[in-house]
């Protein structure tokens, strides 16, 4: 019998620490990777100024618990999965509104 190749896994961790009006806060994105596919991954908006809950989590998807999720100010609820590059850039999209928000332009 040959042996069972071992999958090759590897994680990356961005972290990018917010200056000027949003000093303090952070955006992070954490993937996890089986062969080259996305296994796991976490994107997360934090700014404990803006929210005082969930570890200052003011926006966030993740796939913990089996399922795939999206943070919002305390608040959890499921959402559709397609692509992680799909997400990533929904994610994007709603950092910026939120960022529009907090600048007082929305």
């Amino acid at each position: 019998m040959g042996r069972r190749k071992k999958p090759v896994c590897t994680r990356t961790k961005e972290v990018h620490k917010l200056s000027g009006k949003r000093k303090g806060a952070i955006l992070q994105e954490e993937v996890w990777y089986e062969d080259g596919k996305v296994v796991h991954y976490s994107l997360v908006y934090i700014n404990r100024k803006r929210c005082s809950v969930d570890n200052g989590r003011v926006l966030g998807f993740d796939d913990s618990h089996d399922r795939h999720h999206r943070h919002s100010m305390g608040n959890s609820e499921p959402v559709e999965f397609s692509t992680y590059a799909d997400l990533v850039e929904r994610f994007i999209q709603e950092v910026h509104e939120i960022w529009e928000i907090e600048d007082g332009k929305k």
